[in-house]
């Protein structure tokens, strides 16, 4: 089928290239005018010739076309151009600000018993538009993989004295030196090393090692509360993508903290909401000490982490408050006793227990759920939203779902597409630290936010806050929306370059 081609407009935003730079190349592009014209005034009879003739015409008069839009804009570089007015920096105290979580504003509205920690947009109140800046000792993290185990200790908010407080179980995961905080690895929470016990859990599920994980089906993995993600930094490794979820923390926190270690981490607390996930979204739920009672609540969190698994995964308890004395017997019995009924109504079987670690496999067969002896946890009616940050439900979801795949027979190119993940619609801010990210990248969010009536300096001051320094942005959509686009980034101090680029689409776009 024919090809037909799409023009659209690339908004890249990143370092300004010197004007002698943008010079260089508007000769280099006459030069090539001229090269054009010249070949295109030859004569010939060939019809071969003719048709290469009328293409290098219409690209004579592309290229002859860009560079006049290159001289203008080179022109208005070099005269400084018209700017509107820039937005203010924020003082030192927002340089950790996270919208939609403030404590004390939290507690004054009568949130408690956990909930003060949550997200609360509805009691945020938009302040003065300005900047977040960074901290005033802030120095570009180090390369990867070295800036996995070392970060800059200004880059986060935790103090010497904050370290020397903590637990001896913190002191073993990380080093405070005198600029610098080193991460080892070697350390675990209760196991000789991180190593030791990702070995473990791969033998409680019947494999030989951890480097098989990914074999039986386990390529992502959800850890709550992850201390400093040294975990996730071991699997990472193996190729295994794991994402830690952690509440808000005004200061020491474990996200930050992973996060500048380039670990994929979340704010995120499911006291009282759901996380921030689809339905059947991981391979494996692991809770090390995460500091959850999870029989409390009627079981909902339980049942949120049931949500959040694909069918056949498994969900991980790893603490010394679980662990009973006496025989493994008795211990089994134990825990049986204080989480049991739950999860044998979520379908969940207990296919390990070992020191301080139980494993539970979800069911693969929706069967199941219809066999059960008791059914005080209903299966959820109608399909699953994919609205975020709704309440807990107390009913199972999920089984209705065209992704009810056992992670043991997916392929390995299997995944959630386009079309199973859609946009979230609110207008609300991304749960996470300033500056998290070294490249934002978005296709059609333009056009989407201004269906939703969302502000462009609103989004872009977001951008610009979760965006470490020296940062880039880029952002493909429909011409009118770039142009847009480009007249608010002067006012958020970004320098911005636009291009056209051409998009080959087979059928239509």
């Amino acid at each position: 089928m024919r090809s037909s081609w799409l023009k659209k407009q690339s908004f890249v935003i990143g370092h300004k290239p010197p004007l002698s730079w943008l010079i260089l190349c508007l000769i280099s592009i006459l030069a090539l005018i001229a090269v054009l014209s010249s070949s295109s005034s030859s004569n010939t009879d060939d019809s071969a010739s003719r048709t290469a003739e009328s293409l290098i015409y219409t690209n004579y008069r592309r290229i002859k076309e860009q560079a006049a839009a290159d001289y203008l804009e080179l022109r208005s570089v070099s005269s400084g151009g018209s700017r509107q007015k820039e937005v203010e920096l924020c003082g030192k105290e927002r340089e950790n600000f996270v919208p939609c979580h403030n404590v004390s504003a939290n507690l004054i509205s009568g949130f408690k018993d956990g909930e003060e920690f949550d997200r609360h947009c509805e009691v945020y109140k938009v302040s003065e538009r300005c900047l977040v800046r960074p901290p005033k000792e802030y120095k570009t993290p180090l390369r990867w993989p070295s800036g996995r185990d070392v970060i800059w200790s200004a880059n986060v908010k935790i103090t010497k004295d904050q370290f020397l407080s903590s637990g001896s179980m913190t002191k073993r995961l990380m080093l405070l030196e005198e600029n610098q905080i080193a991460f080892h690895s070697q350390d675990g929470f209760i196991f000789n090393s991180v190593k030791d016990y990702a070995r473990q859990l791969a033998e409680m599920i019947g494999l030989g090692s951890d480097i098989e994980l990914p074999q039986a089906g386990i390529r992502n993995i959800l850890d709550i509360n992850c201390g400093f993600g040294s975990f996730g930094a071991h699997l990472l490794s193996l190729k295994i993508m794991v994402v830690c979820i952690a509440a808000y923390e005004a200061t020491g926190s474990q996200v930050q903290l992973s996060l500048e270690r380039g670990l994929p981490a979340m704010i995120g607390n499911f006291i009282s909401r759901q996380l921030p996930y689809p339905s059947l979204s991981y391979d494996m739920v692991h809770c090390a000490q995460c500091g959850i009672v999870w029989d409390e609540k009627d079981g909902f969190f339980l049942i949120e982490v049931d949500r959040v698994l694909k069918p056949g995964g498994y969900f991980v308890l790893t603490s010394p408050t679980t662990r009973p004395q006496g025989s493994s017997k008795d211990k089994k019995r134990i825990m049986s006793n204080t989480i049991e009924v739950f999860t044998q109504q979520l379908c969940w079987t207990l296919v390990a227990q070992q020191d301080e670690s139980f494993v539970w496999q979800k069911a693969t067969d929706v069967g199941c759920y219809a066999s059960r002896k008791q059914s005080t946890i209903q299966l959820c009616e109608g399909e699953d939203t994919q609205s975020y940050y709704r309440p807990l439900v107390p009913c199972i979801s999920g089984t209705s779902s065209k992704r009810w795949i056992a992670i043991q027979n997916r392929s390995s190119e299997s995944g959630l597409s386009s079309a199973e993940l859609k946009i979230h619609g609110k207008c609300e801010p991304f749960p996470t630290y300033p500056r998290t990210y070294d490249l934002l990248h978005a296709d059609g969010l333009l056009s989407h936010l201004s269906s939703e009536r969302c502000s462009t300096i609103d989004l872009f001051l977001e951008m610009d806050r979760i965006l470490r320094p020296e940062g880039w942005v880029i952002l493909s959509d429909t011409m009118r929306a770039i142009e847009m686009a480009r007249m608010v980034a002067t006012q958020v101090r970004w320098e911005a370059r636009r291009i056209e680029e051409a998009v080959d689409c087979e059928g239509s776009c």
